[in-house]
């Protein structure tokens, strides 16, 4: 079995138990990601967990994730074992809302405390899912496009392993509907790619 190095397991284990914004959270510190002992080949980087995601401590469990699993191709089961895919977000709490009533955006303090030392450990990953300009941010930082539309079609720049998308939110439904072609190239590809990095898991057994 081809483990993830015991170094960035108990970096994650940190960052489980992090309690660095106690009194600044409006429901407290819950971080929220997915990792497994065992190397999965995707990782997944979204924005920071919504109230539904913090109330049950589950990644992407809301139609934000429906929509992206439908992306992907995949079942709930495909997508939370951890042999497949690896859950990281830029925000790893959830940070609230605004006076709009959407999520606020990651928290800083994520960044500057763990992502920094999380990169070094994502070189292993075959593919990167960039879901959302947060996430853009952290892992592509200058060579970013000026909007969101130019990341994500300038894809073929970043991958392998990183592929920008929108994040799958209903609050990008315009968008998606102004950029068909988002769902018309972008998504196959990212289906086909995932389906083979699945069945080279399988095959391994």
């Amino acid at each position: 079995m081809n483990e993830f190095p015991k170094s960035f397991l108990k970096l994650v284990e940190a960052i489980r138990n992090c309690e660095y914004c106690r009194g600044t959270l409006p429901l407290g510190p819950n971080p929220v990601l997915r990792v497994g002992v065992e190397k999965a080949p995707i990782l997944i980087v979204g924005q920071a967990p919504g109230l539904r995601v913090h109330q049950t401590k589950l990644p992407w469990n809301d139609p934000s994730g429906d929509k992206l699993r439908q992306w992907l191709g995949v079942s709930r089961e495909q997508f939370y074992d951890t042999r497949y895919f690896t859950i990281i977000p830029a925000g790893f709490c959830y940070p609230g809302r605004n006076e709009r009533g959407g999520d606020l955006p990651p928290r800083q303090e994520c960044r500057k405390l763990w992502w920094d030392k999380i990169l070094e450990y994502t070189i292993d990953f075959k593919l990167i899912l960039l879901m959302g300009e947060y996430a853009q941010k952290i892992f592509l930082g200058e060579r970013i496009k000026s909007s969101l539309r130019d990341t994500v079609f300038s894809w073929r720049e970043y991958y392998p392993p990183y592929l920008p998308c929108p994040h799958p939110s209903f609050r990008n439904n315009l968008w998606l509907k102004r950029n068909p072609w988002f769902l018309e190239e972008v998504v196959p590809f990212v289906r086909t790619v995932t389906h083979r990095l699945i069945n080279e898991v399988e095959a391994k057994k």
